[in-house]
């Protein structure tokens, strides 16, 4: 993804729990009040086409499809109104997820902290609208999760402005925003397809770790 590349390497990747209405219905989990936010190693990015690598640690690793904000332009508690001009622009994100270890450690480090398990691509789009797009992920071209970002609970600019409150954003830094319902297992030999409307789709197959 060169237009990632000229950003620089993130220095940080926020996620964000559970902002799907029907997302958290299917978890048995409230709607959050405010954003639940939480990081991703910038390691654990690859692009596509590269494997989702399964590690041995974990016995069940789930596909999230969601969308992804690339952060433009630096940002310190900046309000809700200014904070789409902070925005370069918008891409496909799987936020791959250890549910086991998730469930036992109940925080989300190691769950999601995984080398490989945050692909994103397969290019960013700069002139979008991100408040109803369709969002799909299908496992070996069967669809597994269809949902609309107008079903989250925090737009893009809520959730930016409210983790510039907490952090600043830097260039090249990634939002994702959260996974529609429909989230399921992974196993090794399949292709997973990230389709976001606007934007296309993020492929990448899946093996186990090799070491």
């Amino acid at each position: 993804m060169p237009d990632l590349l000229e950003l620089g390497r993130p220095s940080k990747i926020i996620g964000i729990g559970s902002n799907y209405r029907k997302h958290a219905l299917e978890m048995g989990r409230p709607l959050p009040k405010v954003p639940k936010m939480f990081l991703i190693a910038p390691s654990a990015l690859v692009g596509p086409g590269e494997y989702i690598e399964l590690p041995p640690e974990s016995e069940r690793v789930d596909h999230e499809a969601e969308l992804c904000v690339v952060i433009g332009e630096r940002a310190r508690r900046v309000s809700e109104s200014a904070a789409l001009s902070h925005v370069y622009g918008y891409t496909c994100a799987n936020d791959v997820t250890a549910r086991d270890l998730q469930r036992l450690d109940k925080v989300f480090a190691r769950a999601k902290g995984f080398d490989t398990f945050c692909p994103v691509g397969p290019t960013i789009v700069r002139d979008l609208d991100p408040r109803d797009l369709r969002v799909q992920c299908r496992i070996d071209g069967e669809l597994r999760q269809d949902g609309r970002t107008s079903d989250m609970v925090f737009g893009v600019a809520e959730l930016i402005s409210f983790v510039s409150h907490v952090m600043t954003l830097e260039p090249g830094d990634l939002i994702c925003t959260g996974t529609p319902a429909g989230v399921g297992a992974l196993s090794a030999g399949m292709t997973v397809e990230v389709e976001i409307e606007g934007i296309g789709v993020l492929s990448n197959p899946v093996r186990l770790r090799a070491d």
